[in-house]
């Protein structure tokens, strides 16, 4: 297995991370927990989750995934083995989440990380990633974007005051961005350097053989050393998702 950096940080991980949103919905218990030790013995130690998890999003099984990987920790006592990586769900049409009023604020995000780690059975997060922005935008896939001049989006600078605050407090060492736009990342980089908060260290987009939007606009941000983490990275069908492959930036 090849290790490397994530961005400037300290924290060294496999080339190859495990996807985990088929668990608790395609995959049971037992079978996330096989998955696990497979991946352990080919020496990954990188596992990916979200609160948001299983897919597709449902409210009988909201937050499973990271249960069923707490279960895991409970069982096998290994958490300090991997670098463990979950996401906070942002607004969308899940009336589920915290009473169907999911933001990237600083009362959702404190929320939002305390319920993670304690279904994950652990202290704290190695890298925390805000699932896709706030405002309103195109991602996920969809094409174009309109401006609207009535979008309540909450400010950047409030959701990097609170990251900050949750690095200081030693609740998660690093976060990073996903499902973001280019003048979304040059916004929350700017930002942190200009407001001396931390700064995101990576970057979860889609990047495959279909899915090329990469190479238009978010690979000239490359240039300030992010990792470039890619889900989906062969195809689109549910047998790719269990394991997705990251490409670090050198």
């Amino acid at each position: 297995m090849q290790f490397r950096k994530l961005g400037k940080t300290d924290l060294s991980v496999s080339a190859i991370c495990l996807g985990t949103m088929t668990w608790g919905e395609q995959n049971t218990q037992d079978e996330a927990f096989e998955q696990i030790r497979m991946a352990k013995d080919a020496k990954v130690n990188f596992l990916d989750t979200a609160e948001m998890y299983p897919v597709p999003p449902r409210g009988e099984t909201y937050t499973k995934t990271e249960s069923i990987i707490g279960e895991y920790f409970k069982k096998y006592g290994d958490r300090n083995d991997w670098v463990l990586a979950s996401k906070v769900a942002g607004p969308g049409r899940m009336d589920h989440i915290r009473d169907g009023n999911p933001r990237l604020d600083r009362k959702n995000i404190t929320a939002a990380l305390e319920a993670s780690l304690k279904r994950l059975n652990t202290d704290y997060l190695d890298l925390y990633q805000l699932h896709w922005p706030d405002r309103k935008t195109n991602f996920f896939g969809v094409l174009g974007y309109t401006h609207d001049p009535d979008d309540q989006a909450v400010e950047i600078e409030e959701t990097l005051s609170v990251l900050g605050d949750l690095v200081k407090a030693g609740k998660i060492r690093h976060f990073g961005l996903s499902n973001e736009t280019p003048w979304g990342t040059q916004r929350f980089l700017h930002l942190a350097e200009t407001l001396d908060l931390p700064r995101a260290v990576s970057i979860q987009n889609p990047y495959n053989l279909l899915n090329r939007t990469f190479e238009v606009g978010l690979a000239e941000n490359r240039s300030a050393c992010w990792p470039i983490r890619h889900w989906r990275s062969v195809c689109w069908p549910a047998s790719t998702w269990a394991v997705h492959v990251r490409l670090m930036a050198a």
